[in-house]
């Protein structure tokens, strides 16, 4: 089979002159190496998009980490200068496209951010500086200019017994590498925990009965995915759903002609 097409959300960033709409290389590298996927980047243009139409092409959708935070009035918080920065053109074009590939069943993988757009797309709320919190851990990376040692695997998490991810891992703990100040609050319509920290934040949720994979995850898979069986599990499970739906779609393909 070829490499199936996966749709990746982009961030708009100022640069040179110019506006960019971009992912990191990272995901795309994970993507590539670990899924098995043909990475395909998303504009961040809204409504503007045919969304249906891109996923009538596309077997799966990848939604990525950013700097930047989902914008609180679109699950009834206030926006502060000390929450940011906002990407509100993002905003617009990942939120109905995670709505759309759960409704259509294209199988969806959200990190980071993504877990968190995944959250507020179905109708939940998020909290922020969460590290503040009484009991809390500081989730956040520490202060180095190292790349590796901000997104060092030290984090234990507790996948539910029962759950997807207990499907590709076993249920029990895996160390990880979560690095965000912000967390899913209250949970989504249609969405369950997947996986908590010891602080009891929400680390991973799924959609309960999807009809494919539809996970998202607070930690950085996609950073340790040459190296680190949990990581690379993600991206593999991901991989293999994606590769379910394009042979399910070149059947139905097949069965029409």
């Amino acid at each position: 089979m070829q490499q199936p097409l996966v749709a990746v959300s982009t961030d708009v960033r100022q640069f040179d002159n110019y506006t960019w709409h971009a992912a990191p290389r990272q995901y795309l590298e994970a993507a590539i190496a670990g899924a098995g996927v043909f990475p395909v980047l998303v504009p961040s243009f809204g409504d503007r998009l045919d969304l249906d139409e891109l996923l009538s092409s596309v077997d799966g959708v990848m939604m990525t980490g950013s700097k930047s935070n989902v914008h609180p009035s679109l699950y009834g918080g206030d926006a502060s200068e000390a929450n940011g920065p906002y990407d509100p053109d993002r905003d617009a074009t990942t939120l109905p496209l995670i709505r759309k590939a759960i409704e259509r069943g294209v199988p969806l993988l959200a990190i980071c951010r993504g877990i968190q757009e995944m959250n507020v797309a179905l109708g939940g709320s998020l909290a922020t500086e969460i590290q503040e919190r009484d009991g809390s851990l500081d989730h956040r990376a520490p202060v180095s200019d190292n790349q590796d040692e901000r997104f060092a695997i030290r984090q234990s998490v507790s996948i539910k017994p029962g759950s997807c991810l207990a499907g590709v891992f076993g249920a029990g703990e895996v160390m990880v590498n979560s690095v965000h100040r912000q967390a899913v609050d209250r949970l989504g319509a249609k969405l369950q925990v997947e996986a908590v920290a010891t602080d009891g934040t929400v680390e991973a949720v799924s959609v309960r009965d999807s009809r494919s994979f539809a996970v998202g995850v607070q930690w950085h898979p996609e950073y340790w995915v040459k190296s680190d069986s949990v990581s690379q599990r993600v991206f593999k499970a991901f991989g293999d759903a994606v590769r379910a739906h394009a042979a399910a779609r070149t059947a139905t393909r097949a069965a029409a002609e």
